[in-house]
């Protein structure tokens, strides 16, 4: 999914769906950001993140793993190139508009949300960044963990030297229930491949990405982050906010993308109406030499 699914790629022009761009944003912010927590909460107890940690978040979205840093005590950046009403989402939450007091004023000047690219969160006079965090996850989408690799390029200058940099992507396919929902939006897009098609995680993928990056592996993990939702509607209306149905989408139309990963979600689907789909994600820690 985009992120915290799989890295978004572009369609063919003039393919990309007419949605409500803001109503996707707040379902990102309100259902689907927080699958990804246990994977947030235990990278950030393995490095003891704290009051001297200075985190930069590629593709942070609408910033709840900067909230959870920030929590913690760490100056966060977070940069997103891709989803403007998630860097609103962001800024509301890390950056209060209304004086708080001496605590409010403190997070503000601990947090930064920027739209752009890694370059354009550079502060001269700040120091180097002590840790980059990449948890938007690969090994999904064909060509994602060379999409990946781009943004590295231009994010390791900004991070001192030994600073830990963290890469995440999906488990095994026979580990991740969510696969076969997300295979919906590759066998409804056929007309337009060039969007991106599926491919099973491999087991070296986030190692080849960092010694193309110049990093040094420092230690991986494994994490259960289940997908839960309220329901079908719930969970149909996150997937589609990751935005990898999009050339589905484009390719049929919004009732049939809604209707056929409605009947994928069945199976998922328990007594009660709620949706749960197990799933394991893994993470490297590669250092900057």
């Amino acid at each position: 999914m985009t992120p915290t699914l799989v890295r978004q790629h572009s369609s063919h022009a003039g393919a990309t769906p007419r949605v409500d761009l803001r109503a996707r944003a707040r379902d990102w912010s309100e259902i689907q950001e927080r699958m990804l927590v246990p994977l947030y909460e235990a990278v950030y107890e393995r490095l003891d993140l704290g009051g001297g940690t200075r985190m930069l978040g590629l593709g942070c979205g609408s910033g709840l793993a900067l909230l959870m840093a920030a929590s913690r005590g760490a100056s966060v950046t977070g940069v997103e190139s891709r989803f403007p009403e998630r860097v609103d989402l962001a800024r509301q939450r890390l950056l209060p508009e209304a004086p708080g007091g001496r605590d409010a004023r403190a997070r503000a000047d601990a947090a930064r949300v920027v739209e752009g690219a890694p370059r354009d969160a550079a502060d001269p006079s700040a120091p180097a960044f002590t840790l980059v965090t990449a948890f938007e996850p690969i090994g999904c989408l064909a060509g994602d963990s060379e999409g990946l690799g781009e943004l590295l390029a231009q994010t390791v200058p900004l991070a001192g030297r030994g600073a830990a940099v963290v890469l995440a992507g999906w488990g095994p396919p026979e580990r991740c229930a969510t696969t076969s929902v997300l295979r919906v939006a590759t066998k409804l897009a056929d007309p337009l491949r060039g969007a991106g098609s599926w491919r099973p995680a491999l087991r070296d993928d986030l190692e080849e990405v960092a010694q193309r990056a110049g990093l040094r592996p420092d230690g991986s993990g494994r994490v259960a982050c289940p997908f839960g939702y309220g329901g079908v509607d719930s969970a149909v209306r996150g997937l589609l906010s990751t935005g990898l149905f999009d050339a589905a989408i484009a390719a049929t139309d919004q009732e049939q993308v809604d209707k056929e990963l409605s009947e994928a979600l069945h199976p998922h689907q328990r007594s009660d109406g709620t949706v749960w789909m197990p799933n394991v994600f893994r993470y490297l820690i590669a250092r900057t030499i």
